[in-house]
């Protein structure tokens, strides 16, 4: 697998001689952006390709919106062709008549953004292109369509097949490392014997998928515990002092935390696969594992708790499970899928509410969100397919005897 990554990003990471310029052009970005778009030849439009992402590199803010702005009025769809070359493919099915509606139907900057990305490693720097777009997207609707054209060429550009997973151990790169530091989005790392302790043990792992135009770069990256049965709490999972276990014997694979690193592939879903690599590839090393289940938080359930008219603070211990349960089986947005974002991820890949745990996350934020509240997941391998289908299909949410009881127990009690 190492070797098939060096080979990919050698490929990608060739530096290109030609493709440099350094003499000056006078010319402003959306000159270029025009010339790159009419331009046949590869060495020229690699060189106006560069010098374009050079440009935006140094735009202010509100340079970037101006940007953003030409993107959408400028190089966007044209109905009035798009009817025409429909209604002449609509008499004559050819491949030439054809061709012509599907040029018609596609936008010049999704060209535009593919001939920027002729420049090597240059996929990083529109993948952080997209990150700004979506900081601007919120207070401008009309950009909608182009943020569109972005996602669906980053659809196909990080599909499964391009992504390589990678364990994540105390020997990776520094600057691999520092990059888990930084994008820990669930439980913050605090120091570099933190991550320590979450790497270097050998009841632990840490896998990550990249692609091969951004090989330093983690897309999204989990972190698991190996266990003797499914951990009720995170401080558990996390302290220092814990017993170390016995990875080989371990029975019960936890994913603590799962963090994607890259904003501007917000919507890109890699976290299904990720899951199901890492299923795949635990159970072949360790025969011993049956369980697989996350340690989750429940970010919105006090959100929820304010917006429905509950109190947040008085809760005994158990009422505070039960109106738990309530919230993740019944809390829903008005398309019918759960108001949480992390049981959304969860049961849309299958998985179904286990159990729930009071007092399992006592940290500020986990105070802040769920009055320390967390839930497992379980990843039961023979019940994923019908799970995933009953919840997409028909919203329904699957959970455990004992969640749906919890569930019961605080409907009867009108928590």
């Amino acid at each position: 697998m190492k070797q098939f990554v060096n080979i990919l990003t050698a490929v990608f990471d060739r530096p290109q001689s030609w493709a440099w310029s350094k003499e000056k052009d006078s010319r402003n970005i959306y000159d270029l952006i025009e010339v790159l778009l009419g331009s046949s030849g590869e060495v020229s439009g690699v060189t106006l390709a560069r010098k374009i992402l050079d440009r935006y590199l140094v735009l202010n803010n509100e340079e970037k919106l101006e940007f953003f702005n030409y993107l959408s009025l400028e190089l966007d769809i044209k109905p009035d062709s798009i009817r025409k070359t429909l209604a002449e493919y609509e008499i004559n099915k050819t491949k030439s008549c054809y061709r012509a509606f599907m040029t018609a139907s596609e936008s010049r900057r999704q060209e535009l953004v593919r001939r920027l990305n002729q420049v090597p490693a240059a996929t990083g720097r529109l993948v952080a292109m997209r990150s700004d777009l979506l900081r601007y997207v919120r207070d401008n609707p009309d950009l909608a369509a182009v943020d569109l054209d972005f996602r669906h060429l980053f659809t196909s550009w990080f599909n499964r097949g391009f992504l390589v997973l990678q364990p994540i151990s105390w020997q990776s790169p520094a600057d691999v490392l520092e990059k888990i530091i930084q994008y820990e989005a669930v439980h913050e790392i605090t120091s570099w014997e933190d991550l320590r302790s979450r790497l270097e043990p050998e009841d632990r792992r840490c896998f990550a998928f990249f692609h091969p135009s951004m090989p330093n770069e983690p897309l999204i990256f989990v972190e698991v515990a190996l266990t003797y049965g499914v951990p009720n709490s995170i401080q558990s999972v996390l302290s220092y002092k814990r017993a170390k276990g016995d990875h080989v014997q371990a029975n019960t694979a936890v994913f603590y935390s799962i963090s994607n690193c890259q904003s501007g592939l917000a919507g890109i879903s890699f976290g299904n696969s990720l899951i199901k690599q890492v299923v795949e590839d635990l159970s072949y090393e360790l025969t011993n594992l049956k369980t697989f289940v996350t340690l989750s938080p429940i970010p919105t359930f006090k959100k929820w708790l304010e917006e429905t008219g509950r109190k947040t603070i008085g809760y005994a211990s158990n009422d505070i499970s039960k109106l738990a349960a309530h919230y993740l089986l019944n809390g829903k947005h008005d398309n019918g899928f759960p108001y949480d974002s992390v049981a959304r991820f969860h049961l849309g890949n299958g998985a179904l509410v286990h159990a729930i745990h009071e007092n399992a996350d006592i940290s500020k934020k986990g105070e802040l969100q769920s009055l320390g509240a967390m839930v497992n997941y379980l990843y039961d391998l023979s019940l994923i397919p019908s799970n995933h289908e009953k919840f997409a299909s028909e919203k329904k949410i699957a959970a455990s005897i004992e969640v749906t009881s919890l569930n019961k127990a605080a409907i009867k009690e009108k928590l």
